[in-house]
């Protein structure tokens, strides 16, 4: 009886480890080559200061950026009449000092407010496409609330007609779901952290993203992950197992970006230069 007990147990736990690693796992066949996105560091936001000329996410940041030959990483939403535009937070508060949120705002509406002390005003994405023309490459940051991600379709019919190098990243796999179907050729990254840890709201969604338990939905090119919760299994497995590529966000040190350069391919800084804008 008790060996019987002992077999199911054992087997139980054989069944349940197989289909956590089936479930993480990202795309196997036919990757896209992301060796680009490997030779140039990203800075966060633009090359940004939030207490001058230059805060996140604006034209001047991402201006500094691509003459320092770095690449970028850039946060898009879609206002409320359709225009994709260049905002981290849902929320206008931390950095316009007004109330709202970006979806529920035109972009003309938009424009009455300035970013952080600064003179800039929220970009749209498809000024940031013209400026960059292919210069550097950029990781596009997709945000999205809730379940609804119609904003993917706006946000790629520009992407579309972009002839420089450029992928998708999101939280929500949704987000990545949306590209898997319908533009299975764009690069796609996962991103994630341990939510429980950073102190977000904890529950059953965070669990699974946090173990990245939806790459059996989305199937993604690359994990982009909390460099300080980079012993997370479910990362460590994609990373060294499967062998995909791996992004770290947000390094804001040479000393941790020397460290981190064994475990990861992909480095996005924030606060800090790093010693080299290549890595060729």
């Amino acid at each position: 009886m008790i060996l019987a007990a002992i077999k199911i147990t054992l087997c139980s736990i054989v069944a349940l480890a197989v289909l956590y690693m089936l479930a993480i796992m990202p795309r196997m066949i036919k990757r896209p080559d992301t060796s680009l996105f490997q030779k140039v560091y990203f800075a966060h936001r633009g090359l940004h200061d939030n207490d001058g000329d230059a805060p996140e996410n604006s034209m001047a940041a991402f201006r500094k950026a691509v003459e320092a030959g770095f690449g970028m990483e850039l946060d898009v939403q879609v206002t409320k009449d359709g225009v994709p535009v260049i905002f981290h937070d849902f929320q206008l508060k931390r950095i316009c000092s007004a109330e709202g949120k970006i979806v529920n705002h035109t972009y003309e509406e938009l424009q009455g407010y300035t970013l952080c002390q600064s003179k800039e005003r929220i970009p749209r994405l498809s000024e940031l496409l013209d400026m960059v023309d292919g210069r550097v490459p950029l990781i596009v940051e997709i945000k999205a609330e809730t379940a609804d991600v119609s904003c993917c379709a706006v946000i790629d019919r520009l992407l579309r007609a972009y002839h420089g190098a450029y992928c998708i990243e999101s939280f929500n796999p949704m987000v990545l779901w949306w590209f898997r179907r319908n533009r299975r050729n764009v690069v796609r990254g996962q991103l994630s952290s341990n939510f429980r840890r950073e102190g977000e709201y904890w529950n059953i969604l965070y669990f699974a993203m946090t173990h990245l338990l939806f790459n059996f939905l989305t199937k993604p090119d690359f994990i982009a992950y909390n460099h300080k919760f980079s012993e997370e299994p479910g990362r460590r497995i994609c990373r060294h197992l499967y062998r995909h590529p791996a992004a770290a966000w947000t390094i804001r040190s040479q000393q941790d970006l020397e460290a981190l350069q064994g475990e990861y391919d992909v480095f996005i800084f924030d606060s800090f230069l790093p010693a080299r804008a290549s890595r060729l």
